[in-house]
């Protein structure tokens, strides 16, 4: 590998000056700072005074005489300086700190670039009102409004200034623009010192004065980290920075760029590889460093690998093989990935959704499933949620207070106190809880000796510590909705560090971190658009047109700067491997970006580019049909089954699909109990059914009539809440889709019985029996057991002397669910369910009252219109009402006794497995 560009720039400035101990090295990041540093221990041979080292930020931040302000801290003031400048009405911190962070920015910017910020803000307000110019008089609040805030933003930057300067703080814009006003104090004060900026690329406005002043009065020296591969090419965006300063720059007019090299053309090997998705994207590069490491052999020094997307961090420091050495990962781990994020934002969320009823349910339940939680119990650790989630799931709750938790769930007091506290609103008392929490689980990680937990929880200690802190520094934190507002923005910028040797073996670092550094093989991840480069995100109150007006920058040069850290990064390297992912996603970036399809189309000379693609390998897990074969144990089921006798509806299901059937019958797995917290349609049909029987009670052995009927309808509304209390638990049905679905009921039964009142005018009903429970044998002489045919007949009734078997369904039936031609179809087609049914309860009916003829129909309330659908036999598919036979008789019974009597031999012969049914 050629000498890396730090090590030529320590070796030119050691060939001019004899001592360092005047000379101040400026780079564009700390970690360079470290190499520099290095380098320099390597190649002095003797012992001297150190030079100064400062990244660009600490330079000019010592220039200014100002301090960086925390975000936070200027959030603070900028909303202060908001207030003031407010002549009307204000909105809440809260309200605020969704836009302000623009804001900030925005000034940030203005001041970098040393834009006369009264000029910028006058033009930007003329032009909002130009915007909205309207030759009508009048102009609406909210207009007026809108037009007067951009109006007072050259107010709040003027106070935003002001509050900050009496300080002695400052954002990095007004710093900048500080230390611009003061380097030729700075000089002056300074006159031994020279200095040396190494790699710089995009320079703000600010920092190009400061650097040519001292460029002017020969203070500085100044060496460039590129190539003339990109840099004499006048159309190639990684040179556009660097170009425009030779053009620009009086002092670069004179003397040429010192620092480039001819490293580009040098020979190459780039292999472009397209994964899926960004696992496999890691998977890609663990297996990459295998190869790298038995190749090279550990450590692997000279290796980088460069995240593109940092998110994918976590994945990669879990995927790197063992074999790789030592490692060192420049990017802290984010602290709101770790576990103990997981337990205060819940906690956040359970406090912030709490109403006058109590805590929402599922906040609950997912508080109380974190796995810390089971360690603030004494003794056993599940047994106080435990007893909590089964209270929710028992009694459908879908709030829970204090109350309810202390006296029904018998709920620890430790549970209580850490996390179901009162007074929950005051940010004061949830942050004291919060450190209470911490506390505690500190004790248990230090018994347990769980470091890694512990250093975790030793983030939010100061996390929580901050924000006390400005809590009693602030008055706008009044809510827990701001404090929460607050502890996200803390928690976003927030990182626990990996501990490592910086100067050792595999570097795993961010784009940024890149610069100035020189690897010989490089890996850079997710090279996709809107990654490498980010795009046209444009985050900011300043249009485009007014930005490029004033000389703010934009999407435009963002994508130079990305242009300039890919090609720099690929200049000195031997081996590159660029992996982008091959799936394009508008959240995991979009096609292959323009900077490889840039390398395909113009690869540089002695360069070999290859493209391929990589997938993981697949082995295809083809789904078989389980089958399931009826051994000894399974036969003894049956027959206790067939003892107890099989419903109408465990014999549907096992039309529908035999391993339906074995899953609820057989093993009895029964749905997962979870808290309805609108009526589910089992539920619905019940309290239906309910409600019916309810109704219709008093008119058992007795004929309809209309008046009596009428004085039933007037109980319907009581009779309902009646079933609702029954069937869905403490649910509150006077609001929202409960309410809606108790009306709903309400109409149904108000329609059927305004039916049943026109029809007992015409006709003469008479009710026989409601909800009548029936067991009867089936003869089977194949099947070596009693089998039985139990079910519940919802109505039996006389209409006009005609016996009826009516079934009620709130879901939907037509004529063609129940009307039947051929005889086989009946346990064959699942479209016949329902009429098998309606067979089932006439055939139970028949055995225990032999008749001659009987009708059997169901009454679907989402088609009341239709009446009873009734059960029929017909000879085809378009048979006129003439041509059906509605009547079951004798024959008909026997015919649906040879079906039956085949399904139940299926079902109980040991011979024929349960077979999954294929869709």
């Amino acid at each position: 590998m050629h000498k890396s560009f730090l090590e030529e720039v320590v070796a030119k400035t050691l060939e001019k000056h004899s001592s360092l101990s005047d000379i101040v090295f400026i780079l564009p990041s700390k970690r360079a700072g470290s190499y520099l540093r290095d380098i320099l221990r390597k190649s002095v041979r003797k012992t001297i005074f150190a030079p100064r080292i400062y990244s660009i930020e600490a330079f000019i931040e010592e220039l200014s005489g100002l301090k960086y302000a925390t975000n936070t801290q200027l959030l603070f003031e900028l909303y202060s300086s908001y207030r003031e400048a407010q002549t009307g009405e204000y909105e809440s911190f809260f309200q605020f700190s969704k836009w302000g962070q623009l804001l900030l920015q925005d000034f940030n910017e203005i001041d970098r670039y040393l834009v006369p910020a009264s000029d910028l803000f006058s033009y930007l307000s003329s032009a909002r009102e130009i915007e909205h110019w309207s030759v009508s008089e009048g102009q609406t609040p909210m207009i007026k409004n809108y037009l007067r805030f951009w109006n007072q933003l050259q107010d709040i930057y003027t106070l935003f200034h002001t509050r900050l300067q009496r300080q002695g703080l400052g954002y990095q814009g007004m710093v900048y623009r500080a230390a611009c006003e003061q380097v030729e104090s700075y000089a002056e004060g300074s006159a031994k010192d020279q200095h040396i900026f190494i790699g710089f690329n995009a320079l703000n406005k600010a920092e190009s004065d400061i650097i040519q002043y001292l460029l002017r009065e020969d203070r500085a020296e100044i060496f460039w980290d590129a190539d003339p591969y990109f840099v004499d090419d006048p159309l190639h965006e990684a040179g556009y920075f660097i170009r425009s300063h030779s053009q620009k720059w009086p002092y670069l007019k004179e003397f040429p760029l010192q620092g480039l090299q001819d490293n580009f053309s040098s020979q190459k090997h780039i292999s472009v590889i397209g994964v899926p998705k960004n696992v496999s994207q890691v998977k890609y590069v663990s297996r990459l460093l295998q190869q790298e490491a038995d190749t090279q052999g550990s450590p692997l020094s000279k290796t980088a690998v460069v995240l593109g997307d940092e998110g994918l961090l976590n994945p990669l420091v879990h995927a790197l093989p063992d074999t790789v050495g030592p490692i060192n990962i420049t990017m802290g781990y984010p602290l709101r990935k770790t576990p103990v994020a997981g337990l205060f934002n819940q906690l956040f969320s359970l406090h912030l959704d709490q109403v006058s009823l109590g805590w929402y349910y599922k906040n609950v339940l997912a508080l109380l499933s974190h796995p810390y939680v089971a360690l603030l119990q004494p003794g056993a650790p599940s047994r106080g949620t435990l007893r909590i989630q089964q209270l929710i799931k028992e009694r459908n709750l879908s709030f829970l207070d204090r109350e309810k938790l202390a006296k029904e769930a018998h709920a620890p007091e430790e549970l209580l106190s850490l996390l179901f506290f009162e007074d929950s609103k005051d940010p004061r008392v949830f942050i004291d809880k919060c450190s209470e929490l911490i506390g505690t689980l500190k004790d248990h990680f230090q018994r347990q000796e769980q470091f890694l937990a512990l250093e975790h929880l030793y983030g939010f200690y100061t996390l929580f510590n901050e924000l006390k802190s400005h809590l009693e520094t602030y008055s706008e934190i009044t809510d827990l909705r701001t404090l929460e507002s607050l502890y996200r923005t803390l928690l976003e910028s927030e990182t626990v560090d990996f501990r490592g040797e910086p100067l050792e073996g595999l570097q795993v670092m961010g784009m940024l971190e890149s610069r100035n550094l020189d690897f010989d093989t490089v890996i850079l991840t997710s090279v996709n658009e809107g990654i490498l480069p980010s795009g046209k995100a444009h985050n900011s109150l300043i249009p485009f047109d007014i930005k490029r007006a004033f000389g703010l920058p934009t999407y435009k040069e963002k994508d130079a700067v990305y242009s300039y850290h890919f090609y720099r990064l690929l200049q000195r390297a031997s081996k590159v491997y660029l992996i982008y992912n091959s799936v394009p996603d508008s959240l995991e970036g979009g096609e292959k970006s323009r900077l490889i399809s840039q390398l395909l189309s113009d690869p540089p000379p002695n360069t070999v580019v290859e493209e391929h693609f990589a997938s993981p390998e697949i082995h295809p897990d083809l789904h078989l049909p389980i089958s399931i074969t009826k051994d000894a144990l399974l036969t003894k089921r049956i027959s206790e089954i067939a003892a107890k006798g099989f419903s109408p509806t465990a014999l549907t299901n096992y039309i529908r699909d035999p391993l339906t059937f074995y899953k609820k019958s057989i093993l009895r797995i029964q749905d997962l109990q979870e808290v309805e917290e609108t009526v589910s349609a089992s539920v619905f049909g019940t309290i239906v059914h309910d409600s019916l029987e309810a109704l219709y009670t008093p008119f058992l052995g007795k004929y309809l009539e209309a008046e009596a009927l009428d004085q039933a309808k007037a109980g319907i509304d009581q009779t309902v809440r009646d079933a609702y209390a029954r069937n869905y638990g403490d649910v509150d049905i006077s609001q929202g889709q409960n309410l809606i679905v108790f009306h709903v009921i309400k109409r149904y039964l108000e329609r059927f019985i305004t039916m049943e009142m026109k029809e007992s005018e015409r006709h003469k009903i008479k009710i026989l029996g409601l909800e009548k429970d029936m067991k009867v044998p089936v003869n089977i002489p194949e099947i070596p057991f009693p089998v039985f045919l139990r079910g519940q007949i919802d109505r039996i009734d006389e209409y006009d002397g005609v016996l009826r078997i009516i079934d009620y369904k709130t879901g939907q039936a037509s004529s063609g669910n129940t009307e039947l031609i051929e005889w086989e179809d009946l346990v064959r087609e699942e479209k016949y369910n329902k009429a098998f049914q309606l067979l089932a309860y006439a055939y139970m009916y028949y055995k225990e009252n032999p008749t001659s003829g009987m009708e059997a129909g169901i009454i679907a309330f989402k088609s009341l219109n239709s009446g009873l659908i009734r059960f029929a036999t017909k000879t085809s598919p378009r048979a006129s009402a003439k041509d059906k036979e509605f009547t079951i008789n004798g024959e008909t019974i026997e015919s649906f006794e040879e079906q039956l009597s085949r399904l139940l031999r299926e079902i109980c012969d040991p011979g024929i497995p349960f077979s999954e049914k294929s869709a």
